[in-house]
């Protein structure tokens, strides 16, 4: 289990270096790269979307699963966590940047779906699950070591914490994956890089200011979709 692992030192040294050099970033920089970050979640999303092959379970899914997530409250209860996260880290060194509280939370929210819940996660979990090649989350890991210092010079060591999710989630597929992949038929997977890719899609709307969709809470459809694609080829197709 490399990919997890290298995946997590990644975001580490990236918040790291973010957090040391926030004082000599321009505050140009700051503002424009993660609306560049958040375009490039977006063509992520578009991309994966393409990909669908029963749009109606995918959209059951993220309908049911985002219900669930509401109910369950996972956007409040992750926020929750942020805010003390915050207080406490900031404790012990300088302040996130000049954020205010709302604004801070949103953004570690979003940044949560984004580093845990990407696609190339996902994938490159179960992918070196099943085949030992840890080359997709190597890739995922570059792109992190550039995207974590840009949000932690405004957040702080606070994204610091997300290499526990993340590292929890990719270490359970990867587990898993020898399990779960024979399983799966194309059409299963496809639909879940789909609903995947709505999830990727909000997320960078959210991420780039545009609309602040409550991601967080459509993370359960991840665990929806796949069933529910399987129902629908075996009894609607």
């Amino acid at each position: 289990m490399i990919g997890p692992y290298v995946n997590g030192a990644a975001l580490l040294v990236g918040t790291a270096a973010g957090a040391l050099m926030g004082s000599k970033l321009t505050p140009n920089l700051k503002h424009r790269l993660p609306l560049v970050f958040g375009c490039a979640s977006i063509g992520l999303g578009v991309v994966m979307i393409a990909k669908v092959r029963f749009l109606a379970p995918v959209v059951l899914a993220l309908v049911a699963g985002s219900v669930c997530g509401e109910l369950m409250q996972l956007e409040i209860g992750i926020q929750k966590g942020a805010s003390r996260a915050r207080t406490w880290i900031e404790k012990i060194t300088r302040p996130s940047g000049n954020l205010s509280q709302e604004e801070f939370l949103d953004t570690f929210t979003a940044l949560l779906v984004l580093f845990c819940m990407s696609g190339t996660g996902v994938y490159g979990s179960m992918s070196e699950g099943m085949t030992g090649d840890p080359t997709l989350l190597i890739v995922k890991s570059i792109l992190d070591l550039f995207t974590a210092p840009v949000f932690a010079a405004t957040l702080g060591l606070s994204v610091a914490l997300l290499v526990i999710p993340q590292f929890a989630v990719q270490a359970l597929l990867y587990l898993g994956a020898s399990q779960l992949m024979p399983l799966m038929t194309p059409a299963m997977l496809a639909d879940f890089s789909a609903c995947g890719g709505l999830i990727m899609l909000a997320t960078g709307f959210r991420i780039c200011g545009m609309k602040q969709f409550p991601v967080a809470s459509m993370i359960p459809a991840l665990l929806l979709v796949m069933p529910l694609s399987w129902l629908w080829s075996v009894y609607m197709s």
